[in-house]
């Protein structure tokens, strides 16, 4: 089984309602690298046949985006996976509550190759198996579902009390050789500095993205994932300065300093 690098360098996903077809069209306008079309949390359970439908009649009328599920073992599950799983705008699934390699095997063998799987985290037996999540062919991506996860654990939703999850994902990422992972919602969707300053704290975590629940969330997260003006201007120095270890504004500049400063100037899109 070859992993899908679908959505690897994507850093805004944002979530839409499946139940709200209205919406479609604005989230995908809205500026967002990935739209997720949500048939799990944000739809009730009487809703759910009419979201779903709703979501494949958009997805086969030129609409794109990834769809998140209802996990395994729930009513809905299996009937997700058939109605949308050859639709022609789907680019990928997001499994909710994944804790089991076998299970996420089994979603992606029901899916087309091109389409991508992203392993949505929200529990204490996730985080613990996030090796194995991330090292298993059906995976392209790990995302942090950190509400259920704080839930999960009883803990607060601190910087704090997230930090050994967060942490976790990103190692199992780099040892499966996955994208960066995403990191979790905000819940305030009308203050920006907020939302900005959760994404500059999830970079620096050494996540890739970050999931969205609002339009308004989209730009203020771009944002905080790009290199400030000041990053730019010293790894372009570092980089014309060489490979060979030396002395630049009174810190050491060495092999690894430049690896790091051209992994800026990429994210950046700046070419060395």
């Amino acid at each position: 089984m070859t992993r899908t690098q679908r959505g690897a360098e994507s850093v805004t996903w944002l979530f839409v309602p499946g139940s709200r077809g209205d919406r479609f069209d604005r989230a995908a306008g809205s500026g967002a690298d990935e739209v997720i079309l949500d048939l799990e949390d944000a739809v009730s359970p009487a809703d759910k046949g009419g979201a779903r439908e709703q979501v494949a009649t958009w997805l086969d009328a030129n609409g794109s985006g990834w769809v998140r599920i209802n996990g395994s073992g729930t009513d809905w599950h299996d009937e997700d996976l058939a109605t949308l799983g050859g639709r022609t705008g789907l680019r990928g699934v997001v499994v909710p509550k994944s804790e089991d390699p076998a299970a996420l095997s089994a979603v992606r063998d029901r899916l087309p190759d091109e389409v991508g799987l992203v392993a949505l985290v929200e529990s204490a037996l996730g985080v613990d198996r996030s090796r194995e999540l991330a090292t298993c062919d059906a995976v392209s991506r790990l995302a942090f579902g950190s509400i259920d996860y704080a839930l999960d654990i009883g803990a607060e939703e601190t910087d704090e009390a997230l930090l050994l999850a967060r942490s976790s994902l990103v190692m199992a990422s780099r040892l499966g050789e996955l994208p960066a992972p995403l990191d979790g919602v905000t819940v305030s969707t009308s203050d920006s500095d907020t939302t900005r300053e959760a994404a500059v704290r999830a970079r620096r975590l050494g996540f890739g993205g970050k999931l969205c629940i609002h339009p308004h969330q989209v730009a203020p997260v771009a944002e905080g994932f790009r290199p400030t003006a000041e990053q730019l201007d010293w790894a372009t120095r570092v980089v014309e300065a060489g490979v060979g270890v030396g002395v630049l504004d009174g810190q050491m500049v060495d092999r690894p300093v430049v690896a790091r400063a051209r992994s800026i100037l990429a994210r950046g899109g700046v070419r060395p």
